[in-house]
């Protein structure tokens, strides 16, 4: 019992003696707004995305304030840092998160809180920077073919001819699924990969007996 006395005496003298002052407040806030805009210019720039989630941008520059400011309070006394775990237990978040690159600026923004919280700067810094790098890398980089789905509706008796075009631009192909329409007409959704999609529409539109298709971008589970 004296030893857990001890060690329960030896951390609260531990919160006991931090004190947090008005220049280290200014010093973290001033850290975590110039690297939060970072992150916001980042956001903007390496995802390229048609529709923009204005909701989203905002959230993770917004979000490592909050973070900051709540280490500096856990640091100086041990009650807040309890309540503050017992109310961060029972808080949910139901909103789902569509593209798991989204996911890599939430930890972004919750890790610059918690480094500049921490007063740890030249870290929050290097890995802001480091990442940005792996981000321009990464987003810049093809590996193989693109995917794409292609949804083809056409006469039954050609059906032969749209594989033999789709297997003269790639190998790798998949037929979804065939759904026959009367006694002519086919509905086919095949899944593909080709390094000229230009050229594979121009060649599949010139065979007699297609009436129109589509070639969609495929990502993964959405379809763009």
């Amino acid at each position: 019992m004296n030893h857990l006395q001890t060690v329960f005496q030896t951390i609260a003298d531990s919160y006991s003696k931090q004190e947090v002052g008005t220049a280290v407040i200014v010093s973290v806030l001033f850290c975590v707004l110039l690297l939060s805009v970072y992150e916001f210019v980042i956001y903007r720039v390496v995802s390229h995305r048609a529709f923009y989630n204005r909701s989203f941008h905002i959230s993770i520059a917004v979000i490592p304030f909050f973070i900051s400011t709540i280490i500096l309070c856990l640091q100086s006394n041990i009650v807040i840092t309890l309540g503050t775990i017992g109310a961060l237990a029972i808080v949910r978040f139901r909103t789902a998160v569509k593209d798991p690159v989204d996911m890599i600026y939430i930890l972004w923004s919750i890790h610059t809180g918690i480094i500049c919280g921490c007063q740890l700067y030249e870290v929050a810094v290097l890995t802001s920077l480091l990442v940005t790098i792996v981000l321009l890398v990464m987003e810049n980089l093809q590996f193989g073919k693109k995917p794409y789905v292609l949804v083809v509706q056409s006469r039954k008796n050609v059906e032969n001819e749209i594989v033999a075009v789709i297997g003269k631009h790639t190998k790798a192909y998949k037929v979804q699924s065939r759904i026959y329409q009367g006694a002519e007409d086919i509905h086919l959704v095949i899944e593909l990969s080709v390094k000229d999609p230009a050229g594979f529409t121009t060649e599949l539109g010139q065979i007699e007996g297609v009436e129109r298709f589509s070639l969609l971008t495929y990502d993964a589970e959405d379809l763009v």
